[in-house]
């Protein structure tokens, strides 16, 4: 069954969270811009922090914790970057997140975490993993085709959902640290 939701958009709607990282988010603002001009139908809120101002109706540079939980709850589908708290937030509305990572070639983050952290979660099923243009269209559209496929399901035999999934992504973290530390260390202990 899935998760309730106190969906109140009359439209299918996007939300886009770049979050609110100093480095720019271009790439992801560029590619929703593309993706929505072919889609009238569909309304997008952007969340685009520091990247340059989208032209998109919905956009807006940030948004206050109690306005992104409401728009996460209302939101068809919901795209963020690999930060894990936003996942963990989308997740906790009820939703597999539609993630773009980071990269650090193209002056969007300091390093490859975010990649790293979000291939893990991508691998393990717990976000919908995008590292190119088609990738995100495509995930845009078969979510919009058929939103049930990005809805988390509860379980009632699980005494908190939401602490499991805080362990699942803390336990992902920790592996990355300790797999950080390994390659500093050369493999030392």
């Amino acid at each position: 069954m899935p998760i309730p939701r106190h969906r109140s958009a009359p439209s299918p709607y996007v939300l886009a969270v770049v979050g609110t990282d100093v480095h720019r988010f271009d790439r992801l603002v560029d590619w929703l811009e593309r993706w929505h001009a072919g889609r009238g139908d569909v309304s997008v809120v952007l969340q685009y922090g520091h990247s340059r101002a989208p032209r998109l109706p919905g956009a807006t540079p940030f948004l206050g914790h109690e306005e992104l939980q409401r728009a996460m709850a209302e939101a068809t589908l919901v795209v963020s970057h690999g930060g894990p708290a936003t996942i963990t937030e989308a997740r906790r509305t009820g939703h597999l997140p539609i993630v773009v990572p980071r990269d650090p070639a193209h002056d969007e983050h300091v390093d490859n975490h975010q990649q790293l952290f979000s291939r893990r979660l991508g691998a393990a099923g717990l976000v919908r993993l995008c590292e190119s243009e088609a990738e995100l269209f495509a995930a845009l559209d078969e979510g919009l085709a058929d939103p049930s496929r990005f809805l988390l399901t509860a379980d009632p035999g699980r005494p908190d959902p939401r602490a499991e999934a805080v362990a699942r992504v803390g336990q992902v973290i920790d592996d990355l640290v300790a797999r950080r530390v390994r390659q500093r260390d050369g493999g030392r202990r």
